[in-house]
C-alpha cells in the first residue's frame, strides 16, 4: 500500500492558512497592529500588577504576623521572668501594654489580622495576573 505524498504549502497558502480570514491588505494589517497593541497594554497591566502584589503580599503577612505574635512572645519572657525581678516583669507589661492592637493611617484602621488577610489576597491577585498576562501572551 502506498501513501500519497504531501509537500508543504508554498508560503503565501501558508500565511493564508494562519490568518483568521482569507482578507489581504491595508486594513488586515492596520487591525493586526491594534490588537497586537491592544493585548501588549493588558499583558502590560496584568504583569505589572502581579509583580506589584508579588512584592507587597510577603511584607504584608510577616509585618502582620509579627504584630499579632509580638505581644504573645513579650508576655510568655515576662511570665518566664516574673520569678526573677518584679521590676523587669512591671517593665516588660508596660512594653505588652503599649504595643497597640490597631493603627488609623489617613483614615484606614490596621489590625494585625487585617495586614495578613490583604497578603493573602494580594498573593491571590498575583495569581490572577500571572493567568492573564499569560492569556493575553497567548492571543498576542
Amino acid at each position: 500500500m502506498e501513501f500519497p505524498s504531501r509537500q508543504a504549502p508554498s508560503r503565501p497558502e501558508m500565511s493564508r492558512l494562519l490568518s483568521s480570514n482569507g482578507e489581504d491588505g491595508p486594513s488586515r494589517g492596520g487591525f493586526a497592529v491594534a490588537r497586537m497593541a491592544l493585548w501588549s497594554v493588558c499583558y502590560f497591566a496584568f504583569y505589572f500588577g502581579q509583580q506589584i502584589a508579588e512584592l507587597l503580599a510577603p511584607l504584608l503577612l510577616v509585618i502582620g504576623l509579627g504584630w499579632a505574635v509580638l505581644p504573645h512572645l513579650i508576655q510568655a519572657i515576662t511570665t518566664s521572668a516574673s520569678t526573677a525581678d518584679p521590676q523587669a516583669r512591671d517593665v516588660m507589661n508596660h512594653v505588652v501594654g503599649s504595643i497597640p492592637q490597631q493603627l488609623t493611617i489617613s483614615g484606614h484602621v490596621l489590625t494585625p489580622t487585617s495586614l495578613i488577610f490583604d497578603g493573602f489576597l494580594l498573593m491571590a491577585l498575583a495569581a490572577i495576573g500571572a493567568t492573564l498576562s499569560a492569556l493575553a501572551a497567548r492571543n498576542m
